[in-house]
């Protein structure tokens, strides 16, 4: 399993859509890929639930990726945040 923290930059914190070219991303992997927020977790991979954390910038977020591409998952996930947020 692998984990990664990482801030949100972006003024705009997550939105619509860089987090719908993330979550296309992501889906093109088998490993689970779960977000955690405060006491809130979803599963990164549904657009909406991770829209609905309403993460703003700021917000330190930690992600857990486990599985057999975790990875080659981890690294586009990283690649992607500091991209974009």
């Amino acid at each position: 399993m692998r984990e990664i923290e990482y801030t949100v930059n972006d003024p705009n914190g997550i939105h619509a859509r860089p987090a719908g070219v993330l979550v296309k991303a992501l889906k093109a992997y088998n490993s689970k890929v779960t977000i955690f927020k405060g006491d809130k977790n979803v599963d990164m991979k549904k657009l909406l639930a991770l829209m609905g954390m309403g993460i703003k910038q700021g917000d330190t977020i930690k992600v857990q990726i486990e599985g057999d591409d975790e990875e080659a998952c981890a690294a586009e996930l990283e690649k992607s945040l500091k991209e974009n947020f």
